[in-house]
């Protein structure tokens, strides 16, 4: 059977799975690094594509790019990059996102427009930070794409036009996943003027070839391909502790969120992806361990011999300041701090706790706007601690699940691949998930309740 491959640009990283476009069975895969920060050119993200693929892509008859959401790619008028990329987890144009919300009416008119309430991560917040800032860079800007967008026009040689895809483009805040069409007048908004914006192909769209004559599929968001990877059902909902943190679930109907907490993005197949995401999720665990002299294994042994509760310590880890709650400029604090209760076992605890109650809160979010929940999917490199699966499933009070670890927003990409190679209406089925390991849960008797009463003390929020 012919091969196809998937693509993950993540903040951290270029990972490339080459599956079997039958059955999606991973025949090999590598990496490479990206730099660290929360601007990078865009030349790196290539860069790192094109170490990781090589000698990879040999026989490989389509590809597709699935990228970190929501950053800026400002480019002029013969594609060049007119700046670096401003990430999703750069909070510099938080005030450019209420003044933003305040102009049009507030939070519920962006609701109501786009299915989302300007945030700091979103890349109509950023364009508005970029235009009021750097005006003389911002006047050289014809046009903007996503990461995912900007790979995908790489691999085809920069041959034609620019495309996106609707999951993507549900994430920049002048594209309406209810409406499938841009809002150009939001986007002048934002930036003074419209910009040239790529057009939103079909999910199994061929929207290109290779220099090699692979198909070229659209490519998505990271998070709509990892739906696409695991095979995300309605019922199901993920939690995925990487970088970021985030709870998504795919949902038959549209979600529009005034409050701004449930981000209303498309899926990558037809349907919707409502999603809330967090800045602080694995770090704030590799932190800690730092923090106590340990690894990520001593960090388990330590939180796992601390009771529910970490004996009354909490931790509100915005560490990155937060997306949801909102508090771009937070710091992460540790309260209720008393001599009996400040040992490393209770702080291990704490940090485990912490994190997951902030995700915690985002499923309620999901299950409060009409997303049916019936089970989570823990996934990411958050999802291999041990204390992480020990105390999940008690904190979300939800049936939690752990598949096997995998490159899912690699597996997601190349699985639509395989969809646009294959032209048919719905995507293959691939034994995606793989065994699913059963997590039970403990009892966690009033560490949300605490949780939360701290937060709103310190926070207001």
């Amino acid at each position: 059977m012919p091969l196809v491959a998937g693509i993950d640009s993540s903040t951290q990283s270029c990972k490339i799975v080459v599956c079997d476009a039958a059955d999606g069975t991973v025949v090999r895969e590598a990496r490479a690094p990206h730099p660290d920060g929360t601007e990078v050119h865009p030349d790196a993200w290539w860069a790192a594509l094109e170490e990781a693929s090589s000698g990879l892509l040999e026989g490989v008859a389509a590809i597709a790019v699935a990228g970190q959401q929501h950053g800026m790619v400002a480019v002029d008028e013969h594609g060049g990059v007119v700046r670096e990329a401003l990430l999703w987890n750069d909070t510099r144009s938080a005030g450019a996102a209420d003044d933003l919300a305040a102009e049009l009416g507030g939070p519920r008119a962006w609701a109501e427009a786009v299915d989302n309430v300007p945030g700091a991560s979103l890349t109509v917040s950023k364009l508005r930070w970029f235009a009021e800032h750097e005006p003389e860079a911002a006047a050289r800007a014809t046009g903007v794409m996503l990461p995912h967008d900007w790979l995908t026009w790489r691999l085809s040689g920069r041959a034609g036009a620019p495309v996106t895809d609707r999951g993507d483009a549900s994430g920049t805040g002048y594209w309406s996943a209810s409406t499938e069409r841009y809002r150009t007048d939001l986007l002048e908004r934002a930036f003074g003027r419209v910009l040239d914006t790529p057009r939103v192909a079909a999910p199994a769209e061929t929207v290109g070839y290779t220099p090699a004559g692979a198909v070229i599929a659209p490519g998505t968001g990271d998070n709509m391909g990892a739906a696409l990877g695991l095979g995300l059902r309605p019922g199901d909902a993920v939690l995925s502790l990487g970088t970021s943190g985030t709870v998504f679930a795919v949902s038959e109907t549209p979600v529009r969120d005034a409050s701004g907490t449930v981000c209303g993005f498309a899926d990558a197949t037809g349907r919707y992806l409502p999603l809330v995401c967090t800045l602080n999720a694995a770090r704030v665990l590799t932190a800690t361990a730092g923090l106590l002299g340990t690894d990520p294994a001593g960090l388990d042994a330590l939180a796992l011999a601390a009771g529910p509760g970490a004996g009354g310590l909490v931790m509100l880890p915005y560490l990155d300041g937060e997306r949801t709650p909102p508090l771009p400029g937070a710091a992460g604090s540790l309260h209720g701090m008393r001599r009996e209760n400040m040992t490393a076992e209770n702080l291990a605890r704490a940090a485990v706790e912490g994190m997951l109650c902030g995700l915690a809160d985002g499923l309620s979010a999901l299950t409060d706007r009409g997303v049916p929940v019936r089970r989570v999917l823990l996934v990411g490199g958050g999802a291999r601690s041990a204390a992480v699966r020990a105390v999940a499933a008690g904190v979300l009070d939800a049936p939690v699940a752990v598949p096997e670890p995998a490159e899912y927003v690699a597996l997601g990409a190349a699985r639509q691949a395989a969809w646009a190679l294959a032209g048919t209406s719905a995507p293959p089925e691939w034994r995606t998930g793989g065994a699913e390991e059963a997590v039970e849960a403990a009892p966690a008797p009033g560490v949300r309740e605490r949780y939360a009463e701290v937060r709103r003390t310190a926070h207001g929020v």
